[in-house]
């Protein structure tokens, strides 16, 4: 029993078929580091309209209801492909995943370098993001 246990994580990796190729970030094996952990990543969305930062392990969230936000205390994770914070807000699971992509907001003419996605309890929110290293393009004021 101590041999298969000992093996089980050699045969876990035989069984992945996956190329590199197809895993977010390629060949690279390296955590993303497109948002380092010092950088602030804001973010916006519509349809409905919310938004907000993250910072270290403080992420502030508004919405048109709460336009002040309400800041929860975050763990990062840096993936292959993006970095996510994750949280409880209002009782409820939070996560804020951001990764490499040009994204429109769609009302503006900007465009920004990040797509993010928010899972905040059962709603499912897609928008954009970008940091002062890596800033939008476009109009200051939409």
């Amino acid at each position: 029993m101590t041999r298969f246990a000992a093996a089980l994580p050699l045969l876990l990796l035989a069984a992945c078929n996956g190329q590199p190729d197809d895993l977010p970030g390629g060949e690279d094996p390296r955590p993303y580091a497109g948002i380092a952990e010092s950088d602030r990543l804001r973010f916006t969305g519509t349809e409905p309209f919310w938004g907000g930062e993250v910072r270290g392990t403080t992420l502030r969230f508004s919405t048109a209801e709460e336009p002040e936000g309400r800041s929860i205390t975050v763990t990062r994770f840096a993936g292959r492909g993006g970095a996510s914070w994750s949280g409880e807000l209002a009782g409820a699971p939070f996560t804020l995943l951001a990764s490499e992509g040009a994204c429109s907001d769609g009302m503006s003419d900007r465009s920004y370098p990040f797509t993010v996605t928010v899972q905040n309890g059962e709603q499912l929110l897609s928008g954009c993001g970008w940091t002062d290293a890596r800033p939008f393009t476009g109009s200051e004021a939409p």
